[in-house]
């Protein structure tokens, strides 16, 4: 629990509810109203002042006026920036949940709403607002060149990517960077590049995989006119093209071995001759190199030189697999759904908490480009500022569904049964009979269910339902 009160403000028609709430919600909290449900036209400071907004629709649903309280929602959602939304909705009706969600409500609460379980929304939504905050506080005071590249992260061993990119990005020495297909390697790479002293040179990539050893030796050397049937002109390779700059190898493991001396001797030499040509050309490069593979098992089946892996690996940094760095997943999504939004002019701005819940709990086997691919697949779908899980791909969807309903229903019933617990118990001064009485259980099942929650006396404040996530960084 915050030191600082939850700012909540109301929109609703029914005064008594605005009252009881702004009693009963206890100190923790700020508590302010508009007897309507227009939007102020002092809206942009009252969504940086609240943290809360809190809407009433159950009203509106009675007068069959629905149509003005989802309105409400999308002009919020129209505001930069703006706070997240809980709804009152009247019932469990499905389809109103689906709509409130799809016009930007970060949650629903079904009405009357429970005062203990709308303390645990208002919460979790208070501690999304100050994510949301963090990361645009972060963007902000990132300028210049370090928004070009995409590489972004906020755990723990991709802060130790970053720092290993930082120190080695100033020095002229060659890095092999692996990790499985779809992590960002041709990213990364193109960090170092931006970082180094060469950042004002070419930066070629060139991909080894699936390709005829002829044709990656024209690729990466060039030929001569005449050297073979069909070469009408010269041609520059992508060595000499790179000269004074950054060279990157993807995939260099599927490298054919009667290549590897030539590239060996552009490593050791600085020099490489054309097809067709007698005459030997230097070359000022750095070379940056990825692989998906073991290459130390190549080496030991005699399937890539020794040497060339020593020259190529200098310096080596593993780029770990998304499942191995989940803390990641709800900024990048964040990242990708911005940039597709833009790109495809909607005006979706978030994910439902089912959402991030699925795509924190899917394993994503394709990595980042996966993730990127399925948040442009939901952004194309959405219909209003919000993702929710049924935009989601079957795979991701499907995978995530028992450890979200899991998640999202054993866990917050777990959580909500604590607090209330907890809660009756400190106000009847722990005495367990009358607080059954108040719960309206058998004493002996409020026995149980302490012991089962593990609550003790001498706690003296709230469980929070979660921790704010680390604030990302972004490398370059």
């Amino acid at each position: 629990m915050t030191d600082d009160p939850i700012r909540v403000f109301f929109f609703g028609l029914d005064s008594n509810l605005a009252k009881t709430m702004g009693r009963e919600l206890g100190s923790g909290f700020e508590f302010r109203q508009s007897s309507s449900l227009e939007f102020p036209k002092e809206a942009d400071e009252l969504c940086r002042w609240w943290d809360v907004l809190l809407v009433d629709l159950t009203d509106v649903g009675c007068n069959g006026d629905l149509d003005a309280g989802f309105a409400l929602l999308a002009q919020v959602n129209r505001v930069p920036q703006p706070p997240p939304v809980v709804a009152i909705l009247d019932g469990e009706d499905r389809r109103l949940v689906v709509r409130a969600i799809e016009r930007g409500a970060f949650d629903t609460i079904a009405g009357p709403p429970d005062l203990n379980e709308l303390r645990v929304v208002l919460r979790r939504a208070h501690k999304f607002r100050q994510a949301e905050c963090e990361l645009a506080r972060l963007r902000s005071e990132q300028t210049g060149p370090r928004q070009v590249c995409d590489l972004i992260g906020a755990s723990r061993p991709m802060q130790e990517v970053f720092a290993m990119a930082e120190k080695v990005a100033g020095y002229d020495i060659n890095v092999l960077i692996t990790g499985e297909t779809g992590t960002g390697k041709e990213l990364l790479a193109r960090a170092i590049h931006r970082m180094s002293p060469r950042r004002n040179s070419p930066f070629v990539a060139f991909s080894c995989v699936n390709l005829p050893e002829t044709l990656i030796e024209d690729e990466l050397f060039g030929h001569e006119r005449g050297a073979f049937t069909g070469a009408v002109a010269a041609r520059r390779g992508r060595v000499e093209a790179a000269d004074s700059g950054t060279l990157f190898l993807d995939e260099i493991g599927d490298l054919g071995v009667g290549l590897q001396p030539k590239l060996l001797r552009v490593l050791q030499e600085r020099n490489f001759e054309r097809l067709g040509s007698n005459h030997s050309q230097t070359v000022n490069i750095r070379v940056l190199s990825a692989t998906n593979q073991d290459l130390t098992g190549l080496v030991r089946q005699n399937k890539f030189r020794e040497d060339l892996y020593y020259r190529l690996n200098v310096v080596e940094i593993h780029l770990p697999p998304l499942s191995e760095r989940k803390d990641d997943i709800q900024f990048l999504a964040q990242h990708f759904l911005e940039r597709f939004a833009k790109q495809f002019n909607k005006e979706v701005r978030r994910f439902s908490p089912w959402a991030l819940h699925a795509l924190e709990e899917y394993d994503w086997p394709g990595n980042v480009r996966e993730l990127s691919n399925t948040v442009e697949r939901a952004v194309a779908l959405a219909q209003g500022s919000t993702i929710d899980v049924w935009h989601l791909t079957r795979s991701a969807r499907d995978v995530s569904r028992a450890a979200v309903l899991a998640r999202t229903y054993e866990g917050e019933v777990r959580e909500f049964k604590r607090r209330l617990i907890l809660r009756t118990l400190r106000e009847c001064g722990w005495r367990k009979a009358e607080s059954a009485r108040m719960l309206g259980v058998a004493r002996t099942y409020l026995h149980r269910l302490i012991n089962q929650l593990d609550i003790r006396e001498e706690e003296a404040g709230e469980v929070e339902v979660s921790e704010t996530a680390v604030p990302p960084q972004r490398l370059i």
